[in-house]
């Protein structure tokens, strides 16, 4: 019996380490790729099996059953994590897996930028390489609905930063993070405002800084603007800005504004309605939430651009016009 096991046994575990060290080299071996970079996107709930499949689709060349058996004998097979991976040339079916278990993901970026209006959001994410298109056949309605908006626009509802993100994710899911963003900081800046402001609710604010972030980019001129609109509003004086009556003409604006323009009446147009526009009229940062609801205290009801990023504010109608002509119809003249 000992001799009949010596000769069945020896054999025997010697062809398992010829498998073993097989399967170890295979393990260890570049992979043969189309290409030098394959970005790829593993499926929450994928098996080894189907990524290796979808792999073999995205022009790695894997074995399905070998990888499957890679993860199950060394106990990962379960740990893949979902998300999108980079592979590149000289990648084995080791490293592969074990950038999967360990979740070392490709990651991008997109920016919203302080001033931009809900379409040009959009269309940044729309023409983002590395993001989902989802919404372009959604309506405006079903939009605010997924997205648990309880206002009547998307207007100003989206927080203007940086986004990081996994390549492929949705654009909605990008929306819904800069809207929890927006409503962080509105909640947090509403809590510490001024006293006896004349703004009903956090909305009315954001509203307002939307119009202070399209007033000025200038950091020391924005709660000083901000005062300015905060006066008009307590004695129920037209706010009678112009980036209200260009959000209003939407696609008519052409790059100027014309006399007409200010006459014709809009639900956002400031001249011909006193108080404040239905909706923001575009997403304001931080910066211009903060001065709209802490405004600098003073009796300017006025100011005008100086040309250089920076504003004459004028406490009468005579001293205003007299800034406009210094400033803009000089500007005009040259």
């Amino acid at each position: 019996m000992k001799v009949f096991l010596k000769y069945i046994m020896i054999p025997l575990l010697l062809a398992l380490a010829c498998v073993a060290g097989a399967a170890w080299y295979w393990a260890k071996t570049p992979v043969h790729m189309e290409s030098d970079r394959v970005d790829y996107l593993v499926e929450s709930g994928s098996s080894p099996r189907a990524v290796a499949k979808n792999l073999q689709n995205n022009g790695v060349k894997i074995n399905e059953r070998a990888f499957s058996l890679l993860a199950r004998i060394s106990k990962q097979d379960t740990k893949i994590k979902a998300g999108a991976y980079e592979i590149v040339r000289g990648d084995t079916p080791y490293t592969i897996l074990q950038r999967m278990v360990d979740g070392h993901m490709l990651q991008s970026s997109v920016t919203l930028i302080e001033g931009w209006s809900f379409k040009r959001i959009v269309k940044a994410l729309y023409e983002h390489p590395d993001i989902a298109n989802s919404i372009q056949n959604i309506s405006t309605k079903e939009l605010l609905e997924v997205l648990n908006i309880n206002h009547s626009s998307p207007e100003g509802m989206f927080y203007p930063d940086t986004y990081i993100f996994v390549p492929g994710t949705k654009d909605i899911d990008i929306l819904r993070r800069a809207h929890i963003a927006t409503n962080q900081v509105l909640t947090k800046e509403w809590k510490n405002r001024s006293d006896n402001l004349p703004l009903k609710s956090p909305y009315e604010a954001l509203i307002l800084a939307s119009i202070v972030e399209k007033e000025t980019g200038h950091g020391e001129d924005r709660f000083r603007v901000a005062g300015v609109f905060i006066n008009r509003l307590r004695i129920n004086m037209a706010l009678q800005t112009d980036p209200t009556v260009i959000y209003g003409m939407g696609d008519k604006y052409n790059g100027r504004i014309r006399k007409k323009d200010l006459q014709t009446d809009t639900p956002w147009n400031t001249y011909t309605r006193v108080g404040l526009p239905p909706t923001p009229i575009a997403s304001p940062g931080r910066a211009a939430i903060h001065a709209a609801l802490n405004p600098e205290e003073h009796n300017y009801m006025y100011f005008v651009s100086r040309g250089d990023g920076t504003s004459e504010f004028s406490k009468t109608l005579a001293e205003h016009n007299r800034a406009v002509a210094k400033y803009i119809l000089r500007r005009k003249k040259n």
